[in-house]
């Protein structure tokens, strides 16, 4: 044992720092790649040590970027770095790596979903899952981290517009525990992003493009005509991406790179060149660009004349995000194994990876929009969009809490395909919106609600009776949207509609009627037609009372804002009284974290402070407050307006007892 006379001693102070070096480098780091380590990277050992200096040395900064041509290798290389950090040989440090895609707003958010789960953060269930995610890695409790945004090509997913100002970001944090390293086609991006710490990817070097081929070739021995060799490197551009894929496709289909550059050298040229422009980003204009799209269109073709299954497979996800696609909402094919020979055919040729735990799916994004090309070209975008809508509308969950992970999955790929067909009036497009818009609104996105729902509505004004079912139904749901868009006059005129259209098709009792009008009570209530909201709701809640149960939700619901509206309306006393009745019921029915227990709770609390009953206010708050801070994130509105309100009845219990 070795004692020190003071924490000063020079002694002292070198233990203390070999113990915390020593801490950091057991104590255990969480990583998330969703790829794993390419066994066949060669190569690019200046870049790499670039970079490594750039996030790792003690001159570095926070931010990198990596800049160059789709396909050139970026990812494969921010991978290689990303397993040299997971593994601790980056200046002895341990850090918790990350990899996160940049392709949209829905697909990055979808992934700090993702990370919360992994990382196991606590969270509330209707917090943003991007701000919790950012907090957690500005803490010290998320240790070092080295963070790998791919794909960053677009500044408006960054930054935003005017119109919608905010992206990715925003959500990525600086601090001095962690680095960032950008990927990205943008060299507006690298710059804004990195500032001068941007490193420039070109080409691979013949050296290392030969090295690469032969590592990725079952038949080296093809690999002795360097003549040969040479002149499909050329072909191929010295793209790695394009000599990966064309290995591949060499494998799989036992063809030599002989017969290979044959094929490469009867493709439709003028197709070569339409793809081709299509891979221009507007900053960069590269002559190789276009020979990617030459391998890709040689096995489109393959893929289509082998196995057409996997064709429209690949067809199919062209329509959907090209990162995070679940396999549940691939199309149906014959059976479960032509399923899986269709989705390994094309992670063989590398149009599709799958991901570590086999039910999701990324297409990088070149081939994404090569595959769109094609599908346009072919003439079958129209009946592979329909498929698509059909296939999503088919498995697209309904709005239950329960079932929010999945619709969570799905929402980025259903967003997609209703944007892309935004003027299709189909039946399966009008399903589809209708749940979308109702996920939506419940995860707190009532703008984009709005949106797509109005989309809805306005095609079933011009198609369905306006005592259809259907159409009643989605007005209804816009208007609750517009409701919590904060379009209240909107949303009034709406349900007022919506309600005239019951009271003259639907008996006095049916649901549906009832809540249209406990609806149309509601909005009434916002705009302030209080005397409008009583009696609409004293209408459905007599109703209620002789048609459902005593702890029925729809009975408890009405029953609350009766409740609120009688307060609004200066009637305190019949307010308290129905609120107790509704929170004694909730208190043995629902879990004591339930949202619409604890709003009961918090409404009885404010008419109990109208009331003069400010020890029970007080009693009552402080136990919603105690429960938000579990359960919401500090800045969530519930929270916020519970705390206010203690705060307020506290003053008012120290006037009174003064």
């Amino acid at each position: 044992m070795v004692k020190f006379r003071s924490t000063e001693e020079n002694g002292f102070k070198r233990v203390v720092g070999e113990l915390a070096a020593w801490k950091q480098e057991i104590e255990p780091r969480t990583h998330y790649l969703p790829f794993s380590r390419n066994k066949n990277f060669v190569g690019r050992e200046g870049v790499i040590a670039e970079l490594q200096k750039l996030l790792f040395s003690h001159l570095a900064s926070q931010r990198a970027a990596l800049v160059g041509l789709g396909g050139v290798g970026k990812t494969q290389i921010a991978l290689q770095l990303a397993h040299l950090a997971k593994n601790g040989s980056q200046s002895h440090q341990h850090y918790s790596v990350i990899w996160m895609p940049a392709l949209s707003m829905a697909s990055f958010e979808q992934a700090c979903t993702r990370m919360i789960q992994v990382f196991d953060i606590e969270h509330a269930d209707n917090e943003d899952p991007k701000e919790t995610f950012k907090d957690f890695l500005s803490s010290e409790e998320a240790g070092k981290w080295f963070l790998i945004i791919d794909n960053a090509d677009n500044m408006e997913t960054l930054y935003g517009t005017t119109q919608e100002p905010g992206g990715i970001a925003d959500f990525i944090p600086d601090c001095e525990h962690g680095c960032v390293l950008f990927t990205t086609r943008s060299r507006e991006v690298a710059v804004t992003v990195a500032q001068t710490n941007v490193v420039e990817l070109p080409g691979m070097n013949k050296k290392d493009a030969r090295a690469l081929l032969q590592s990725s070739l079952i038949q080296k021995e093809q690999m002795q005509d360097t003549v040969l060799a040479d002149k499909l490197l050329d072909e191929l551009a010295y793209l790695p991406l394009a000599i990966t894929q064309a290995s591949a496709y060499m494998k799989i289909n036992k063809v030599s790179i002989k017969e290979y550059l044959r094929l490469l050298q009867n493709t439709d040229q003028d197709m070569v060149e339409l793809l081709s422009v299509g891979f221009r980003d507007g900053t960069h204009y590269d002559a190789a660009q276009g020979a990617v799209v030459t391998t890709w269109i040689v096995s489109f073709k393959q893929i289509r004349a082998l196995h057409e299954e996997a064709a429209t497979l690949l067809s199919f996800a062209a329509c959907l995000e090209p990162k995070a696609i679940p396999r549940a909402l691939l199309p149906r094919l014959r059976s479960e194994q032509s399923m899986t020979r269709a989705i390994g055919t094309l992670c063989g040729y590398s149009f599709l990876s799958q991901r570590e735990d086999g039910d999701m799916f990324d297409m990088h994004s070149l081939v994404h929009l090569a595959t769109r090309r094609w599908n346009e070209d072919e003439d079958r975008e129209e009946g592979i969009q329909q498929l698509a809508l059909a296939r999503i509308a088919e498995a697209f969950p309904t709005d239950d809490w329960e079932n929010r992970e999945v619709w969570r999955q799905h929402l980025p790929h259903a967003l997609r395909v209703l944007t892309s067909m935004n003027s299709d009036g189909s039946k399966d497009a009008c399903k589809l919106g209708y749940w979308v818009g109702r996920c939506l609104h419940v995860d707190g996105k009532a703008r984009q609600a709005v949106g797509i729902l109005g989309h809805v509505v306005a095609v079933q004004e011009t198609t369905l009776a306006e005592d259809h079912p259907l159409r009643l139904v989605s007005q209804h749901t816009l208007a609750v949207a517009y409701w919590a868009n904060g379009q209240i006059k909107e949303a009034v005129k709406l349900l007022e509609y919506v309600v005239a259209v019951h009271e003259t098709t639907l008996a006095e009792d049916h649901p549906s009627r009832l809540a249209s009008q406990y609806t149309l009570a509601v909005a009434y209530w916002a705009n302030r037609q209080i005397k409008e909201a009583v009696g609409l709701l004293e209408h459905v809640v007599a109703i209620q009372e002789t048609t459902l149960a005593e702890d029925h939700p729809d009975r408890l619901a009405s029953q609350q804002e009766l409740a609120k509206a009688y307060q609004a309306n200066g009637q305190i006393k019949e307010a308290v009284g129905l609120l107790e009745h509704v929170v004694a019921i909730q208190e043995t029915t629902l879990a004591e974290d339930h949202p619409s227990r604890l709003a009961s709770q918090h409404t009885l609390a404010v008419a109990y402070w109208a009331n003069g009953q400010i020890k029970e206010a007080v009693k009552l708050l402080e136990y919603v407050v105690a429960v938000h801070e579990t359960t919401l994130a500090e800045d969530h509105p519930l929270r916020l307006v519970s705390e206010a309100a203690l705060e307020y009845c506290y003053g008012l219990s120290h006037i009174s007892s003064d």
